[in-house]
């Protein structure tokens, strides 16, 4: 279940990325396709997350230390792009136009889930 909330978070932080930037474009003729297409981005987005991301911050150490923790955000940038390129490679229609609006959406990104989180229970309780 916590999974699937993990999934439904980025879905939301990457509509409100795409909703506010016109460098991401989500494309769909109706809205359960652009929904799906959400959903499978997110599941992308959580892969290079979880498989790419500690890898890359593991080798910028020094230089994340050096930055007081800037180069994080621009590793979430290359994140962001990574998942556009995937998308591309795949047929999905999700597009990120360059590093500068990679940057911003993963601002936009980190805040909106941020936010999310934070009204979320951390226990999802069961009956």
């Amino acid at each position: 279940m916590k999974l699937v909330m993990r999934l439904v978070v980025n879905a939301i932080a990457l509509a409100a990325a795409a909703w506010l930037l016109s460098g991401i474009t989500l494309s769909g003729t109706s809205t359960t396709r652009k929904v799906i297409t959400l959903l499978v981005v997110a599941a992308i987005f959580g892969v290079v997350n979880a498989l790419v991301k500690p890898l890359a911050t593991i080798l910028s150490l020094p230089f994340i230390i050096l930055t007081l923790g800037l180069l994080i955000f621009v590793i979430n940038a290359l994140m962001l792009l990574l998942t556009s390129w995937i998308s591309d490679g795949l047929d999905i229609p999700f597009e990120v136009d360059g590093f500068g609006t990679a940057l911003l959406g993963a601002l936009i990104i980190t805040v909106v889930s941020w936010l999310v989180n934070v009204f979320l229970p951390d226990k999802l309780e069961t009956d």
